[in-house]
């Protein structure tokens, strides 16, 4: 799937059948469905799963819980804007 289809998809009353857990819990964070975002992200065990999770604290508004989380992913707290971050991330996953 590449950025465009991902996007589109949001559209859809539910995500596609086939999403893996990283482009689940961005479906759900682009759909403002954070406790889903929140839930999946949790589940996911590594560097990207912490990235999102970061992200999610970020959009919530708790900077110090989201710091702890870039950490964990080894990435900076992210200085553009949340909509930049969404889609860095998305592109980042598609690739993976």
């Amino acid at each position: 799937m590449d950025y465009d289809t991902f996007i589109i998809s949001i559209k859809n009353d539910s995500p596609p059948n086939e999403f893996p857990a990283p482009e689940l819990a961005m479906w759900h964070a682009l759909n403002d469905n954070w406790d889903s975002a929140h839930h999946v992200a949790q589940s996911i065990n590594n560097d990207i799963g912490s990235w999102i999770h970061a992200y999610l604290h970020r959009i919530e508004g708790d900077l110090s819980n989201a710091t702890y989380w870039y950490q964990r992913a080894n990435r900076p707290l992210y200085q553009g804007s949340q909509e930049d971050e969404a889609e860095e991330i998305i592109r980042f996953i598609l690739t993976i």
